[in-house]
């Protein structure tokens, strides 16, 4: 019987060790967990401490970066770890459509949630003094022909990437009755547009907002 007992408190203490080994070592593939009051995602995305971006973050950086943006981007990427660039200038595309497009038929409400309020009060100016003069216009956007991120930058909390856009626009103008004004929907015109987005980062709002225009 004292055997007995002896062989057990051996095989007790052999498995402790065996445990030790396994659990109070890293191995490198455990998951590590912090508090979770601090990592609670903010919707839509989560937003964690900045942080140095991977390696796999730098390799991601596309070709339409110039080079001057690209630590800009990476504090970016260290501050929002879910912000991937390709995703961006495709969403920037996006909105270059849409806020030309809800300009040049006078869509105040879409100009409104697209832009930032100076913004949208300056389109709002430019599309009235075009109804107090009688003009309607007749524009098309034919193709984006290029969209570069030229200049990105973190400062607080604000995240601002500027782009620059190479299109063509066939752009018409027509007066009341519908008679040719300006241009001409045969002859696509070349447009190099510089575009300034805005972001807070860790607001509940992911959408990203025009909040400087230029010409290139």
């Amino acid at each position: 019987m004292v055997v007995y007992i002896v062989i057990l408190a051996m095989v007790a203490v052999f498995l402790g060790l065996r445990l030790y080994a396994v659990l109070g070592k890293r191995t490198g593939h455990e998951q590590v967990f912090t508090n979770p009051a601090e990592d609670r995602p903010v919707a839509p995305i989560t937003l964690p401490r900045a942080m140095e971006p991977s390696q796999e973050a730098r390799d991601r950086m596309p070709r339409a970066v110039e080079g001057r943006a690209q630590n800009g981007l990476r504090a970016l990427i260290a501050a929002d770890p879910g912000f991937d660039v390709t995703q961006f200038l495709d969403g920037a595309k996006s909105a270059y459509r849409m806020i030309l497009e809800s300009f040049w038929k006078g869509d105040e409400e879409t100009l409104g949630w697209l832009t930032e309020e100076h913004v949208r009060d300056a389109f709002v100016e430019a599309i009235q003094a075009r109804t107090d003069a009688g003009h309607v216009l007749d524009n098309r956007l034919v193709s984006i022909e290029r969209a570069l991120i030229t200049d990105a930058e973190v400062s607080g909390r604000v995240a601002r990437i500027t782009v620059a856009f190479d299109a063509d626009i066939a752009a018409v103008t027509r007066d009341a009755d519908g008679n040719v004004v300006a241009g001409s929907l045969s002859d696509a015109v070349e447009t190099h547009d510089v575009w300034t987005f805005t972001r807070t980062l860790k607001s509940s709002n992911p959408n990203w907002k025009l909040a400087d225009t230029d010409e290139a």
